[in-house]
């Protein structure tokens, strides 16, 4: 703890981070890793698995499960949004409400203001017709979604089928070890980026260089290199919004997502009261701190293991310069509520009980939001859920990725068009 001290007093002095990741000059692969230029001088560490297999082996679906996606989203200047669920895509055989109301029906909800104040207040039944007739508001906005999805089931033995991991600030890819090894046996392919300034990825001394935009923009170029037909995408905490980004720009290409303790659906925007507002060398002063807080805070016990899961994870392991820049960085006004609705894919919420940093209630309000979601929470985890239940979290992904719907009978289609 006196090093760090006494590194942050230097950084105060000289101007300098004295834990900065320097740019890397090797491009080559080994042992599955690449390292990737997504811009000039901008260079990701990437972990690539793909299985070898002969040509004329590929195993891949015959049938698929036919979802008609059609909603009407409508948001009133007063900030109320009211979701019109109209196609098959969340009949009850496929998708069960929380709230015990019927899938195929009205969602009214209370949107997030832009300054991100309020709360979304989902009620359980549709507003019924009362005896005065009210005013006809003119809705602010109108999104239609109207589209049909082939969700199927992806194998280990399809060719077709990719699975990306995505981590959140202060991690790096070596926390979805147990994950990259168990989905590579069952013989996926895998792709885990470390985002910029993190684990072995370049790190720019530029604060612009850890938005949110310039990101998503890193996450884009990694995805259109090793994207293939159907691709599943898992992230988590902040990974998850990447996730979302992709999903919402390829619709026809990201079969699946997974949401790991990814928080509600609200727009990004920075807190103005945080620690890391802080200058980079007093955040270097408090990093051992920080470093315990987090430990505390994303394990739900903090034993040896967990301490050992942290150092082998790599995780909260960046500089203070990083840390502040992406803390800083996460203005993301497009991610809103109308934004989460408008995915058609298929989405399943991992939420760890013990987690400190995101309440169970914001995956919930994911959950309401979303088309076709599924929001299983492990008694055991907190937010590093993945570290800390590896084989629970690697069963439900396994599931999620083997399951697709029930074929919509012709007869109920038809029944239904007439409705």
């Amino acid at each position: 703890m006196f090093t760090s001290i006494t590194d942050g007093l230097l950084c105060c002095l000289m101007g300098k981070t004295p834990n900065a990741v320097g740019p890397l000059e090797s491009v080559e692969s080994s042992d599955g890793f690449s390292f990737v230029e997504v811009k000039p001088g901008r260079v990701l560490r990437v972990k690539h698995l793909a299985p070898a297999r002969p040509p004329g082996a590929e195993d891949t679906p015959q049938t698929a499960g036919v979802v008609h996606c059609k909603r009407r989203i409508t948001v009133y200047r007063n900030g109320q949004m009211v979701i019109e669920n109209l196609g098959d895509a969340v009949r009850a055989d496929i998708l069960h409400c929380q709230n015990g109301s019927e899938a195929n029906g009205t969602m009214e909800l209370e949107v997030l203001d832009t300054a991100g104040t309020g709360a979304a207040t989902p009620s359980a039944n549709p507003p019924g017709p009362g005896p005065a007739k009210r005013r006809r508001r003119k809705p602010k906005k109108v999104v239609n979604v109207d589209c049909t999805k082939f969700i199927t089931s992806c194998k280990g033995t399809h060719s077709d089928v990719v699975l990306f991991f995505i981590h959140g600030v202060g991690g790096s890819l070596d926390i979805w070890k147990e994950q990259l090894d168990f989905f590579a046996k069952l013989g996926y392919e895998v792709v885990a980026p470390d985002l910029a300034g993190h684990g072995c990825s370049s790190a720019p001394q530029i604060a612009a260089a850890y938005t949110f935009y310039a990101l998503a923009e890193d996450m884009r170029a990694v995805f259109k290199r090793y994207a293939r037909k159907r691709n599943i995408l898992i992230g988590h905490s902040y990974g998850v919004s990447f996730c979302t980004f992709l999903a919402h720009e390829y619709p026809d290409l990201v079969h699946k997502v997974i949401m790991i303790n990814g928080g509600g659906p609200t727009a990004l925007e920075p807190s103005l009261c945080s620690i890391f507002n802080m200058p980079t060398c007093v955040l270097r002063c408090l990093s051992p701190c920080l470093a315990w807080s987090f430990l505390k805070a994303g394990f739900a016990r903090q034993g040896a293991k967990e301490k050992q899961l942290l150092k082998e994870g790599n995780a909260f392991n960046v500089s203070s310069f990083v840390l502040r820049a992406m803390m800083s960085g996460q203005y993301w006004p497009e991610g809103d509520e109308v934004y989460h609705a408008e995915l058609t894919v298929p989405v399943l919420l991992v939420h760890g009980m013990h987690d400190k940093f995101v309440p169970v209630e914001e995956d919930q309000r994911m959950a309401e939001i979303l088309l076709i979601a599924f929001l299983k929470v492990i008694d055991e985890g907190s937010h590093m859920v993945m570290m800390e239940c590896p084989e629970t979290v690697n069963t439900l992904l396994h599931e999620f990725l083997l399951w697709e719907p029930e074929a919509v009978p012709a007869a109920d289609g038809t029944e239904a068009e007439k409705k």
